[in-house]
């Protein structure tokens, strides 16, 4: 039998409570808990929160080891306060049969450091030709529910339209990477001033709306779920809320990269660095403005959820020219410092905000009943604790992912995760992989 005993956590920023863990369930909860057998957890000044989800994470495995791999993306996820994420599909070779994402989900549950639901490519081969095996891939021992061709657009209206038709068979969803392929060819950033002055080929706000808006309308007149991957830009956060208003089934995530840093880091970084291919990631980091309606909507929940978009590269492939550069910025471990100083420290949400959004929303639209459930008796004892007062620069050397393509290292973030619980057993204790 399991037993802990955290002591004095601030349950979703509230009053500090005692949680006993019995079993893997959170068995009680109140104030001068005993449990002489339990080991103690002390947590005063922590905040505790239900485990988070991530609905976009690149774990690169099969394929490119080498980036990363299930053991190290899930050990970056456990240090992130992550309990569980959704593998991209973009692997080698592609996650688009059941063969292959069952090996992903027995490779999670062999490492076991959170939970795995791989992701089903849309399209074979991630092509946009010809749909991958949805049904194969729903009934597979991976039971997957979120179906994504992420680093491509499903840019075939009529392939998106039976996409959406299949999966309402089985309550799946398609999330879409919103990039109208012929409007974004050789860009490198965001199409505007900096762009302009730094010479390289723009990526304009209309290449992610266009496609955002057409599938809202496919999504409408199926009457099935679509969800729109890393919103970027304000024009989007409007067509989202428009779709929104209609009753459709929409839901839409951002990165915590988009809603922190800006195209500015492209030409003069918060570090000191210009020019970096460290900034290039897809889509682009937008302007201020775009920050400021991304904030604004995750706050007010036409964006509902927070996902990484954790996307690890070998050195070689981002210390090089811009042009040649590959795309991506790793996110798990710090993922919830930057939304702590985009959204919390800003007073745009709470700490109960924050926990519906990185952990119940994104279980929701998952479909993991068993995740982003709250914090109190009889819940499975899925638990973060996190420290809202630490401050310190990010070491990226000091990462459990195998890549170091952090946008932030060297610079100062709010917040550490001190303990990470996976159905009461810790992954993380005193910030260190258990």
């Amino acid at each position: 039998m399991s037993l802990y005993l955290i002591r004095n956590a601030r349950v979703l920023g509230g009053e500090p409570r005692d949680l006993l863990i019995r079993d893997g369930e959170i068995a009680e909860i109140g104030v001068g808990l005993e449990a002489p057998a339990a080991e103690v957890v002390e947590a005063e000044g922590l905040v505790a929160l239900p485990g988070l989800v991530d609905l976009h994470t690149h774990l690169r495995e099969p394929g490119r080891e080498d980036n990363e791999t299930v053991l190290s993306g899930t050990r970056a996820a456990a240090r992130g306060g992550f309990t569980a994420v959704h593998a991209m599909a973009n692997t080698t070779p592609v996650a688009d049969t059941a063969g292959v994402v069952e090996q992903v989900w027995r490779l999670g549950r062999e490492f076991g450091y959170c939970d795995v639901h791989p992701v089903g490519a849309v399209t074979e081969g991630l092509a946009g030709k010809k749909l991958a095996e949805l049904g194969a891939m729903a009934d597979s021992a991976a039971r997957v529910r979120v179906f994504s061709d992420d680093g491509h657009c499903v840019d075939d209206a009529v392939i998106m339209r039976r996409a959406l038709e299949y999966v309402k068979a089985f309550g799946g969803v398609v999330a879409q990477h919103a990039q109208e392929p012929r409007l974004t060819e050789g860009a490198q950033m965001n199409e505007g001033e900096v762009s302009d002055r730094l010479g390289l080929r723009g990526w304009p706000a209309v290449a992610e709306e266009s496609i955002i808006a057409r599938d809202c309308l496919l999504a409408g007149h199926v009457g099935s779920r679509l969800h729109v991957c890393h919103v970027s830009t304000a024009g989007s956060v409007e067509i989202v809320r428009w779709a929104k208003s209609k009753g459709w089934n929409i839901t839409a995530e951002v990165t915590p990269h988009h809603l922190f840093l800006t195209d500015a880091c492209c030409e003069e970084s918060p570090a000191g660095r210009s020019y970096d291919p460290i900034y290039k990631v897809n889509p682009p980091l937008r302007t201020q403005r775009d920050v400021d309606a991304l904030r604004a909507g995750l706050a007010d929940g036409t964006i509902d959820c927070v996902a990484t978009d954790h996307a690890p590269h070998a050195v070689e492939d981002k210390e090089t020219e811009w042009a040649d550069a590959a795309m991506g910025m790793i996110g798990l471990e710090t993922a919830l410092s930057v939304v702590q100083a985009a959204m919390v420290d800003t007073g745009l949400l709470d700490w109960a905000g924050v926990a519906e959004r990185m952990s119940a929303k994104p279980a929701e639209i998952g479909n993991l009943p068993g995740q982003g459930r709250p914090l109190e008796p009889g819940s499975p004892a899925n638990i973060t604790l996190y420290d809202p007062a630490y401050r310190a620069q990010v070491d990226a050397t000091t990462f459990a992912s195998k890549s170091r393509n952090t946008p932030y290292a060297g610079l100062e973030l709010p917040g550490r995760v001190v303990a990470t619980f996976l159905r009461g057993r810790p992954t993380v204790l005193e910030g260190k992989l258990v």
